[in-house]
């Protein structure tokens, strides 16, 4: 199985860095495992609808290159699944001929509308909002742990 995480913007705390850093790490032992950090458009303090969309616009451009296989887009409008319900998208995936699983993390301002249109799961962590860098730590874990249920391991209890 492979699981690729596309996300725009880089993680500047080293803690957080630290912590996608060990999850990669345990995911190595259940897929390969590739994580595509892609520049964000810097906007100004107060930006438009028009330059939020031509940003988000130019951010989907990057994304395409790196986006194959089962896509997943997170997003707020996107569906709140439990842990084992992940695990089983991501199992009945790979039984499915689909041996990649390609996350997307946007950027503050989200996902252009295209790339959301190409996921055939649209995945919301939940209607609360957090920080995409922390964002990004909790998505790993939840991939490591949807391995782990899959398994029959101990961590997910």
């Amino acid at each position: 199985m492979n699981i690729v995480l596309i996300a725009v913007g880089k993680l500047k705390e080293d803690y957080l860095r630290s912590a996608c850093g060990e999850y990669i790490k345990r995911l190595g032992r259940y897929c390969t495992f590739e994580l595509h950090e892609l520049d964000e458009c810097r906007l100004g303090d107060n930006p438009s609808e028009k330059e939020i969309a031509a940003a988000l616009k130019k951010e989907a451009e990057q994304i395409k290159r790196y986006a194959k296989g089962m896509i997943v887009p997170m997003c707020i409008e996107g569906k709140q699944l439990t842990s084992p319900e992940l695990s089983e998208k991501i199992t009945e995936a790979g039984v499915s001929g689909q041996s990649t699983v390609t996350f997307i993390i946007g950027s503050s301002f989200g996902l252009d509308p295209e790339i959301k249109s190409m996921g055939s799961l649209r995945l919301s962590m939940s209607k609360m909002t957090f920080p995409h860098q922390l964002a990004r730590v909790m998505l790993l874990e939840q991939i490591y742990r949807a391995f782990q249920i899959a398994e029959g391991g101990k961590y997910h209890k």
